[in-house]
């Protein structure tokens, strides 16, 4: 069973909401306050909140929800995150900002699969109010600043969302870690599969030194040159 919290750096945090299957994060500032990334499924907002009490922070310190993007297992869980914190709405890139808007995710893959799973209940959730479209580059002043990398093709607006400070990460879905084992998300979940590997060139160019990824556990030892040697061995790099 994972545990409620993962430390990646100090006040940078792994929140497991679905064993390691499924992470959002927290950024905690000396304040008091925290900023969450990505918020689950739609169940997943009371995993959140008792992971809040074990860092001792309490719904009510969370000032800010960022998104990497517009799927239901990533946006599922803001609507109930957002009732309980008070936050006005979710920040997100500003090509995801309509589906978040709608609670539909981004379309998937043209193909027959792709557009049968888009029709799926699974895919709709409840839509929310966004506070700000994020761009490439941004700064967000929150923890020191995050970083944020538009790196599209899983959805058109997913983002990885890199603390320089810290030195962490978090990849969002443009690659997997289930199992220790990175691999690319299944084409059927994304807009653009091959778009999706062009645009992981971005995490071998970035600097960091934990890369954690919101399906499957963190990659503390040597992240970048795993990440990188990740990327050679599939032609990107």
């Amino acid at each position: 069973m994972a545990p409620p919290t993962v430390l990646l750096a100090p006040g940078v945090y792994r929140i497991p909401t679905l064993g390691n299957a499924i992470n959002s994060f927290a950024f905690l500032e000396e304040d008091g306050q925290v900023t969450l990334v990505d918020c689950g499924i739609s169940r997943a907002p009371q995993r959140i909140v008792d992971a809040l009490a074990h860092l001792g922070r309490h719904p009510s310190d969370v000032t800010r929800i960022l998104l990497t993007h517009a799927h239901f297992d990533h946006a599922g869980g803001a609507s109930g995150m957002l009732e309980r914190t008070g936050v006005e709405g979710v920040d997100v890139h500003e090509e995801d900002a309509r589906f978040i808007a709608a609670g539909v995710s981004a379309p998937t893959a043209s193909t027959g699969l792709g557009r049968l799973l888009h029709r799926g209940p699974s895919t709709r959730f409840d839509p929310v109010v966004v506070s700000q479209e994020l761009t490439d580059g941004q700064l967000v002043p929150v923890a020191g600043g995050v970083r944020v990398l538009h790196t599209p093709g899983h959805t058109p607006g997913h983002v990885s969302l890199l603390h320089e400070a810290s030195g962490v990460l978090i990849t969002g879905d443009i690659i997997w870690n289930m199992a220790w084992r990175m691999t690319w998300p299944f084409p059927t979940t994304c807009t653009d599969g091959a778009l999706n590997q062009r645009s992981a060139h971005v995490l071998g160019e970035a600097e960091y030194t934990v890369a954690a990824f919101t399906h499957g556990p963190e990659i503390r030892e040597r992240a970048r040159e795993q990440v990188r040697g990740f990327l050679r061995r599939k032609g990107v790099a």
